[in-house]
């Protein structure tokens, strides 16, 4: 199947497999153009390594992406290939023992949503930089990362849906429903955000950015499919769809102002100006529904649903320090693989 052409709004063609980055990633690319069932090298094991670094982020979101789209000419069938879940159970395990480490000591989901209602006088991170001073380059910089995440908006939060009840599932189903357009496919976020690419002049096809995202990019993304491929971690990813909710309207707002005074298309500022609306709605139903009608079901997971907000947090300001000094260095944040930066 060939990829769309540059600019395609909604493009529909499997991504390439991207580039290996380490051991790992390269056991796991070396499987994927093999016949399925092909064993994996005993050898190769997660034990010791940085389960923040570029090798092992890769190597998880190549395993993450066959529950998404998949890979050009590689087999479906990879999916639940009982050896290749086994090297990625140990690199989760990597990944969240060193998440639950970094994201702070436990405690209530009320602590947690209190620290992110309340945005500090200065803001700072790559959105008060990008609406102040940025440059064109340095929003295509950007939105190159965040395609990663953006084109597959609020897919990874549909998996809770079935592992929830009553009010909580009804709130979430609705919220979710406006993520995906309303019914509408022109205005299903995701396709919203590739019609913001094609106004910059980035390539829109899926996964095209890959080989060029940091591991703090893939660490952001990888976070959100960990937490929805495992009913176990129900309470984080519904704390995860929370910070995102509560925390993209200010966000946004600094984002559409920004690109407006760099002269950006309407479509590019129309992508976050619909977020400053819709989401500051979706901050209260979250809050209020969503999170409240888990908690009168499972109050067991109050201390989940903040380790999901907190570990959140943590990723996104450990991938905006990056940005931030990349670019107030004067150079590219994004990685010089094998495809190019934006």
């Amino acid at each position: 199947m060939t990829a769309p052409a540059q600019g395609d709004p909604e493009p529909t063609a499997c991504p390439a497999l991207p580039h290996s980055r380490g051991e790992l990633s390269r056991t796991v690319l070396e499987a994927l153009t093999r016949p399925v069932g092909a064993e994996l090298p005993e050898r190769v094991t997660p034990a010791a390594a940085d389960p923040y670094g570029d090798d092992l982020q890769l190597a998880l979101y190549l395993c993450y992406e066959l529950h998404y789209r998949g890979f050009a000419a590689v087999d479906p069938r990879w999916e639940w290939d009982p050896g290749l879940l086994r090297l990625r159970a140990g690199m989760e395990q990597r990944f969240l023992s060193a998440l639950r480490a970094d994201a702070g000591p436990p405690r209530s989901a009320q602590e947690a949503l209190a620290d992110i209602l309340v945005e500090p006088v200065e803001a700072g991170g790559p959105s008060q930089f990008l609406k102040e001073q940025g440059e064109l380059w340095h929003f295509r910089d950007y939105v190159a990362h965040r395609s990663l995440y953006h084109l597959k908006e609020a897919d990874p939060h549909a998996w809770v849906i079935p592992r929830l009840t009553g009010r909580a599932k009804a709130a979430m189903v609705a919220v979710e429903y406006d993520e995906f357009g309303g019914g509408r496919a022109e205005r299903i976020h995701a396709r919203l955000f590739a019609e913001l690419m094609n106004d910059l002049g980035l390539d829109t096809t899926y996964g095209h950015y890959v080989d060029t995202a940091v591991a703090e990019m893939l660490t952001s993304v990888n976070l959100m499919s960990l937490f929805g491929l495992h009913r176990a971690l129900r309470g984080a990813l519904v704390g995860h769809f929370a910070a995102v909710e509560i925390t993209s309207s200010p966000g946004s707002r600094r984002l559409a102002h920004g690109l407006e005074r760099v002269g950006a298309g309407p479509a590019a500022v129309h992508f976050y100006a619909e977020h400053v609306e819709a989401d500051a709605v979706h901050e209260q139903v979250v809050r209020r529904d969503v999170i409240g009608g888990l908690l009168e079901t499972e109050p067991s997971l109050d201390e989940d649903i903040a380790f999901g907000i907190d570990a959140t947090e943590w990723a996104e300001t450990r991938l905006g320090d990056r940005l931030l000094a990349a670019w107030k260095d004067g150079r590219t944040s994004l990685r010089a693989g094998p495809t190019g930066g934006a």
